[in-house]
């Protein structure tokens, strides 16, 4: 599935969000980014075959593995356009919960941050998860320290929820809002 995120929403970047397949995952897993590259349909940038993003394929590989009906949700390559270009890539962690909660990652590759992309994937998946009848609200957790994530949904009307522990990420402030 792709969707787009027009100029209404995110006025500054236009993107399209390119689903991940199993397949081109668990090629980014063997990097080979050329035969990821392939699989999703658009050129693929070595930031997802960079050890930062790793443990992210590993685990969406996992969860698509163990609920094929996931994959409609996590990892997307983000497309600026009309560059065509890859800018990092999307999703969430998985299909609404119980209570119709689903919760939101994002990443810049690091040649197109500082550039508004992740303020527009933010709105991408807002937009998306606004869309979803079974989505009422959406989360997102953030490192206290990282400055840039937590200026990102400022204005977003994300609110404060409390914290939790991530066994790779640490300590996280949550953050939530009404779909």
């Amino acid at each position: 599935m792709t969707y787009e995120v027009d100029r209404q929403a995110s006025p500054a970047r236009s993107l399209r969000f390119v689903a991940l397949t199993r397949t081109a995952m668990a090629a980014l897993l063997d990097d080979d980014l050329l035969r990821a590259s392939a699989e999703a349909g658009v050129a693929l940038t070595p930031y997802f075959t960079a050890e930062e993003s790793l443990g992210l394929w590993r685990l969406r590989v996992e969860q698509v593995t163990s609920d094929p009906t996931s994959a409609e949700w996590i990892a997307r390559a983000v497309v600026a356009e009309p560059e065509g270009q890859v800018v990092g890539y999307a999703g969430y962690h998985g299909p609404p919960n119980d209570a119709g909660m689903v919760e939101i990652g994002y990443a810049v590759d690091p040649d197109y941050r500082r550039q508004g992309f992740a303020r527009a994937m933010l709105a991408g998946l807002l937009r998306r998860a606004a869309a979803e009848p079974a989505v009422k609200t959406v989360r997102v957790s953030i490192s206290p320290d990282n400055v840039a994530s937590l200026a990102t949904i400022a204005g977003f009307g994300f609110v404060e929820i409390g914290e939790q522990w991530d066994d790779e990420d640490g300590l996280e402030t949550v953050f939530e809002i009404p779909a």
